[in-house]
Order: C-alpha cells, then sequence, then structure tokens
C-alpha cells in the first residue's frame, strides 16, 4: 500500500491554489451570468407587449431597419402602409396585401 503511495503525483501547491482560484472565478462569473439573465428577463417582461393584430386590421410598418432606400436616410420615410392584414402567421408574423409603390 505504500509503494502505491509513493508512486503517485503530487499536486504542484501552487498549481492548486491557480486551480481553487479559477474555480472561484468560474462560480462567480457564473453567478454573475444569472443574474444578469433575470435581470434582463424582467425587464423585458415589464416593457414589451404582446402585439394586438386581428385580421383586417391596418398597420404601419417600421423603416428603421431597412437598408435599400437611396439617398440619406433622414429624407426617408420612417414608417410605410398602411398595409391590410390578410392573414395571421404567427405572434409577430402577418401576410399583407402586396402594392406596387416606388416600382413604376
Amino acid at each position: 500500500m505504500n509503494h502505491l503511495k509513493k508512486n503517485l503525483l503530487t499536486i504542484n501547491p501552487k498549481a492548486k491554489h491557480f486551480h481553487d482560484l479559477w474555480k472561484k472565478a468560474c462560480d462567480t462569473a457564473s453567478k454573475c451570468i444569472a443574474e444578469a439573465k433575470d435581470y434582463n428577463k424582467q425587464k423585458y417582461d415589464r416593457t414589451c407587449m404582446e402585439p394586438d393584430i386581428k385580421l383586417g386590421d391596418q398597420v404601419l410598418v417600421s423603416t428603421l431597419e431597412f437598408n435599400n432606400f437611396k439617398g440619406p436616410k433622414e429624407m426617408t420615410d420612417s414608417f410605410l402602409g398602411p398595409f391590410t392584414i390578410i392573414k395571421l402567421i404567427g405572434k409577430n408574423a402577418v401576410c399583407r396585401h402586396q402594392t406596387y409603390r416606388g416600382i413604376l
């Protein structure tokens, strides 16, 4: 039995200390990430609402994320529409009548 203990590798104390510090840092980071996730979820749930869209509603489409307009962004319309909803596909996805504004 003593022969087996002699042949076991010994861990360097500095390496063990580094491992312990690393483990504490990882645990602290995991805790902070979980707290930030909970905070962001509460903030999102407080400020965001489900859209209340029904068939036949007229809606405007924001052009905030569009990047295919020519000219300065300040001179483009902020919204396009109104469009009539003809089909609900999901919570945030709808089908609208096709228009040909700007093509002709």
